[in-house]
């Protein structure tokens, strides 16, 4: 038991003597006082368990997160029921194959792919899935991703887009005031001279003069 002690000892602080990462040194250090103190009680009391080995809680500390390869190029076809995503690569085991599908979104992670690890993700989809329902599908080339919709219908796009043209609802609004809208935006991007030319029509159409102020730009 004491001998155990002394080597785990020896060897704890050869491990702080090398390591580097604050995090992994408080690890060893914490546990050498631990061990210090079992020594120093085994002297005058007999042992009567085994101490907890320190490998395991040095190797959770110490392991490096996984880095993956993002599959941007892949193919995708739909009916009005599903979205199928195939994406090209061999040497894919199902087993390791892991998969996380949300009503917006999927991520699905290839391990140990001839040394390396992919995924194909999409974080905002065009409309709405079924999770539970989702899955993925390993061939020999290729990998086939199946996404059920929530509702049925067909999407103009993968991923989530703003819709950028906004219709006017405000059935009382002024009926001048899109083409003044319009004459704001062409007096801010124009020339010097489209400036001038708007802005007399401009003044035209607010003093009453001309009835279209597009008119005296055209």
């Amino acid at each position: 038991m004491a001998d155990d002690l002394s080597l785990d000892l020896e060897e704890l602080r050869h491990l702080q003597t090398i390591a580097k990462r604050p995090r992994v040194v408080s690890l060893i250090s914490s546990e050498i006082r631990n061990i210090e103190k079992q020594v120093n009680d085994a002297a005058l009391v007999p042992p009567v368990s085994t101490p907890t080995p320190v490998s395991m809680s040095l190797k959770a500390a110490t392991e490096p997160a996984l880095k993956y390869t993002t599959l941007g190029s892949f193919s995708w076809d739909q009916d009005t029921d599903k979205v199928k995503i195939y994406v090209f690569l061999e040497g894919v085991d199902q087993e390791k194959v892991q998969t996380e599908f949300n009503p917006m979104s999927f991520d699905v992670k290839f391990h140990g792919v001839q040394g390396k690890n992919y995924r194909c993700a999409i974080p905002k989809l065009n409309k709405e899935i079924v999770p539970e329902k989702c899955k993925v599908l390993v061939k020999a080339t290729k990998v086939i991703i199946t996404l059920v919709k929530a509702s049925k219908g067909n999407w103009l796009d993968l991923h989530f887009k703003e819709d950028k043209i906004k219709p006017n609802l405000d059935k009382e609004r002024d009926p001048m005031a899109g083409i003044m809208d319009l004459m704001k935006n062409m007096y801010e991007e124009g020339d010097d001279e489209m400036k001038k030319t708007i802005a007399k029509a401009w003044t035209d159409a607010r003093s009453g003069k001309t009835a279209d102020p597009m008119k005296s730009y055209q």
